[in-house]
């Protein structure tokens, strides 16, 4: 008996190191990135390996929010990542919507084509996209990234609600439509509360993915006052500079939105993933 608790005692001590080991590698980077947001210096080389150990200041997030254009970036950023969201929920589950419960010619075909186009990087198509922007006067303008967003969140997020849109139960579609529903209230009123969890993943994910993007606005805006934050926080580590510490705190309050966003979403999911509905 002592010897299978001594066993069992060195495995449980293995499994606690390991976990310790791998719970430091996860979380040093993120307290070393938010110790760097306070602590004295500009530069990775005024910044000691043991976080927090050159004290506090709150010098950089004061030249943050004083010197730079951070707020515009924001702002910018905001406005992006909102009418992003916005457009993809709505075409994104109209369209699936059209694909789960109407039948018409070429329907295979047309979804099999958008699953094809998914399967290419977006960087591919980086020159059409340009040059179709510039044709439509969308260079330098928010709504231009916009349309870039939004046209590549369809494809792949019209599969996905499709797929939770199949199923829920038909036999709600048909119960309204014998009591003179139309398409769109049926759509708006039944098929959308009953798939809130899958709008809820869309609108977050669609939210994020232009948050911190870096290629498409470097390409889409050119002058300063259109800048996002990606944009005007990795100014802060080119090649010319290194001010670490001013990037550290700028990625620090951006994070903000995110956890807030988090809390109320997360809610909201949870809230609709304890509601009940009839599926096939």
């Amino acid at each position: 008996m002592k010897k299978y608790a001594v066993v069992e005692a060195l495995n449980k001590a293995v499994i606690y190191i390991v976990f310790i080991l791998i719970s430091f590698l996860v979380f040093y980077p993120l307290v070393y990135a938010v110790s760097a947001a306070f602590q004295p210096g500009n530069t990775i080389a005024d910044l000691d390996i043991v976080p927090f150990k050159n004290g506090v200041t709150f010098k950089h997030f004061i030249y943050l929010f004083t010197q730079t254009e951070y707020w515009n970036w924001f702002k910018n950023t905001l406005i992006i990542a909102v009418w992003t969201s916005l457009l993809t929920i709505i075409i994104s589950s109209l369209s699936a919507y059209v694909f789960s419960r109407f039948h018409f010619v070429f329907k295979k075909t047309i979804m099999v084509s958008l699953l094809i186009l998914q399967i290419f990087p977006s960087f591919v198509g980086m020159i059409a996209i340009y040059v179709i922007l510039l044709r439509i006067n969308g260079l330098d303008k928010l709504w231009g990234l916009v349309l870039v967003y939004v046209a590549g969140n369809i494809p792949y997020n019209t599969w996905m609600v499709k797929s939770y849109m199949d199923t829920v139960s038909k036999n709600l579609d048909e119960a309204a439509r014998i009591d003179g529903a139309s398409h769109f209230y049926i759509y708006s009123r039944i098929i959308l509360p009953i798939t809130k969890p899958i709008i809820t993943f869309l609108g977050i994910s669609s939210f994020t993915g232009p948050w911190m993007d870096f290629i498409f606005p470097k390409m889409v805006l050119r002058s300063p006052a259109k800048q996002t934050l990606a944009l005007g926080l990795f100014s802060f580590v080119s090649d010319k500079k290194n001010d670490f510490t001013n990037f550290a705190a700028g990625s620090l309050v951006v994070a903000i939105p995110f956890v807030i966003f988090f809390l109320f979403t997360q809610k909201a999911m949870i809230q609709s993933l304890g509601g009940g509905a009839v599926k096939e």
